[in-house]
């Protein structure tokens, strides 16, 4: 099954390095990602147990690495996994942030858009977390 898929995008006015270097480890991302508390962002040995907005999951980080990808898979429980494929790449002298949005089985359009929505807001977070004077 191949699933239906949108890549949101955000450019920052930092190089690139900088952005990744600044945002890829686990405990930084609820700073930004409003799904995730830091308060319940805890580590479970390679994974991270966390609050999600529907109960409790576990969260597999891409480790840090030369080429800026930090993608994750977040396991709902009962087999269900989510995978998030996020990346920070050069644009010019800064930065793009992507992340792609899988729609998952079972869901409707409404809900699709509900979380590109989310994932936008997320995204506007990070970049006034990283370009606030």
């Amino acid at each position: 099954m191949i699933h239906e898929a949108t890549t949101l995008t955000i450019s920052i006015e930092r190089p690139w390095r900088e952005v990744y270097e600044a945002i890829w480890r686990p405990l930084d991302f609820p700073k930004w990602a409003s799904g995730l508390s830091a308060a319940g962002l805890q580590p479970e040995g390679e994974l991270w147990r966390a609050r999600g907005p529907e109960g409790s999951v576990l969260i597999q980080f891409t480790t840090h690495n030369a080429f800026g990808v930090m993608d994750h898979a977040v396991d709902l429980g009962g087999g269900a996994i989510v995978r998030v494929p996020m990346r920070v790449i050069p644009n010019g002298d800064g930065a793009e942030v992507l992340l792609t949005l899988y729609r998952q089985p079972g869901m409707d359009d409404e809900r699709f858009a509900a979380d590109a929505d989310w994932v936008r807001r997320d995204l506007r977070a990070l970049k006034a977390l990283l370009t606030a004077a």
